[in-house]
C-alpha cells in the first residue's frame, strides 16, 4: 500500500502492529513514529509506540511516548487508553528505579 502511494496514521499503525506482534520492534518503531507524525492525537498509535520502544530497549524514548500518549488520550477524552499508558509508564518508571 505504501507502493501504491497510500500513506496515513492507520496504515502506519496497522504496519508497526504487525511487526511489533512479529517481535519486530525497531521495525515497528519506523512505522509507529510515522503514525504520530501523520497524527499526533492517535493514541492508539502513542499507547503501540511506548510498547515498541521499550521492546527495542529505548526506555527513555518509551517514556516520552506514553507522556504525549496520555496527553493526547486525555485531549480527546479516551480514558481508557490514558490509563492504560499511566499503568506502562508507572512499571517502566519502577523498573528504571531498580
Amino acid at each position: 500500500m505504501l507502493d501504491g502511494g497510500r500513506d496515513d496514521a492507520l496504515l502506519r499503525f496497522s504496519l508497526g502492529s504487525a511487526f511489533l506482534s512479529q517481535q519486530r520492534a525497531n521495525d515497528a518503531l519506523v512505522h509507529l513514529q510515522a503514525a504520530v507524525a501523520h497524527d499526533p492525537g492517535y493514541s492508539a498509535a502513542w499507547k503501540l509506540l511506548g510498547k515498541a520502544q521499550s521492546a527495542a530497549g529505548n526506555c527513555d524514548a518509551a517514556g516520552n511516548a506514553y507522556r504525549a500518549g496520555i496527553a493526547a488520550a486525555e485531549k480527546k477524552g479516551d480514558q481508557q487508553a490514558m490509563k492504560e499508558m499511566q499503568v506502562f509508564l508507572r512499571r517502566l518508571e519502577k523498573n528504571l528505579e531498580k
